[in-house]
């Protein structure tokens, strides 16, 4: 889920219109076949990283190529997202403070993950999940007071289309979490149970992720329109201004910022561990000071970006022209050419 369900009411309504919300599920859902390619890939190469399994299968040049490519696109997206964690807190509950605080902030609870390990960040994820599904599910059950009737139609008025569009603008969300999972095979079970309940996961979690960004969008449709739902980048926090219980509870997006922190700072170790990974596979480096050195690029590409436009401009165009060409493409053909190989080979 990482930190999409902020964003995503915005990017499908403003290509998709009222009927964008249909798109979001269908967009999760092309990342099933990614992920059991990915696990196929595992299977056949047990303890391998992406990357590994690339060298393997193109060669070392390629491979190294591919893994260079890898390790740029996860490192700028990683600062550009902690640059969005100043961006968002400054423009919502403390504008005041100044943007290095949350930068810095942001980094040490990412490197104090990281030093933990990766069965200490997976555990902090299982914590972490549950509480963002009640945050998002509290948000959109205190809103239903105030939709307006008739903000949704009417349905597919232009076709599907706009289903199409939304979809595609979905999409690039699941492929940043290929780009993790391409690391972190290397740590799972590759035993042929394990496998099948890792794939049934799979689905599940996709779906259920899908539905839950898909009542996101919804209900700001219901609540704001689309005219008001495009303009409203972070409608959701919006959303949990006009909460009100019982006229004694109101305002209570801090609520929602704190739980869309856990959710960043877990997007950001997923691509902190992602670089890690990637120098390791590619150049054989390794050590704390890399991750001090890693930690400093994050930083460093947080601070080109210091306004918000131009920084959910970036993120847009690296999801969209960077991350998911360089996914779409590199994970089915390595999964074409390995089973190739392998048929051959028999």
């Amino acid at each position: 889920m990482g930190t999409t369900f902020l964003p995503v009411a915005s990017i499908v309504t403003g290509v998709g219109g009222r009927d964008g919300w249909m798109s979001v599920l269908p967009g999760f859902a092309v990342g099933i076949p990614y992920c059991l390619m990915i696990l196929s890939l595992s299977e056949q190469y047990p303890r391998k990283n992406l990357l590994q399994i690339s060298a393997a299968v193109f060669g070392k040049w390629i491979g190294n190529f591919i893994g260079l490519i890898y390790i740029l696109i996860v490192a700028y997206l990683g600062g550009l997202l902690l640059g969005q964690v100043g961006d968002i807190y400054q423009a919502s509950i403390m504008p005041l403070t100044p943007l290095w605080v949350f930068f810095l902030g942001g980094i040490f609870l990412v490197l104090f993950l990281i030093k933990s390990g990766i069965e200490v960040f997976a555990r902090f994820s299982e914590v972490v999940f549950p509480l963002i599904v009640f945050a998002l599910l509290l948000n959109v059950g205190l809103s239903i007071p105030r939709i307006e009737q008739g903000e949704l139609l009417p349905i597919l008025s232009e076709g599907f289309k706009p289903l199409f569009l939304g979809a595609i603008k979905v999409i690039p969300f699941v492929m940043t979490y290929m780009l993790f999972l391409a690391g972190v095979i290397a740590f799972l079970p590759t035993g042929k149970q394990e496998l099948s309940q890792l794939k049934k996961g799979v689905w599940r979690i996709i779906f259920l992720v899908g539905i839950l960004d898909a009542l996101v969008v919804l209900i700001q449709l219901l609540v704001f329109g689309p005219a008001e739902t495009i303009r409203l980048v972070y409608g959701l926090l919006v959303l949990g201004k006009l909460v009100e219980v019982s006229r004694t509870v109101a305002g209570v997006e801090s609520l929602f910022l704190g739980v869309w922190l856990s959710a960043a700072i877990i997007k950001i170790g997923s691509l902190f561990f992602s670089v890690i990974w990637g120098l390791e596979s590619v150049f054989g480096l390794k050590g704390v000071k890399w991750r001090h050195a890693i930690a400093v690029v994050f930083l460093g590409i947080s601070f080109r970006f210091i306004r918000g436009p131009a920084l959910i401009t970036e993120i847009g165009l690296v999801d969209e022209y960077l991350t998911m060409p360089f996914v779409a493409l590199w994970i089915p053909i390595l999964w074409g050419v390995s089973r190739w190989k392998r048929g051959a080979g028999n």
